[in-house]
């Protein structure tokens, strides 16, 4: 088991998502993906993968994550392992440009 943490960025987009209606599938997507990051990061649902254009503030790997899949605007959770050991950050929850 892996304990989440969020930036503030990833904070304010989960509180936006939460709070617009119109987005209720979305955030019940997003906290079925949260959920499968807390267990296993690489679960196949997920489709983990490093994406490289970004590093976390200390130069941390950044993975995206899926939270919807063949979707408009499907959207993304983007994290990094740490600041400790079983500890993941997740550094921003937003849709696929």
């Amino acid at each position: 088991m892996f304990k989440i943490e969020f930036t503030n960025e990833a904070i304010s987009n989960f509180r936006k998502l939460e709070k617009d209606k119109s987005l209720a599938k979305r955030y019940k997507s997003v906290l079925k993906a949260l959920a499968y990051l807390e267990t296993n990061p690489k679960h196949p649902g997920l489709n983990t993968h490093k994406y490289s254009s970004l590093k976390g503030l200390n130069g941390e790997e950044i993975f995206e994550a899926y939270a919807e899949n063949n979707t408009p605007a499907a959207y993304r959770i983007f994290w990094h392992y740490g600041p400790n050991k079983n500890m993941i950050t997740i550094v921003a929850i937003t849709p696929h440009p």
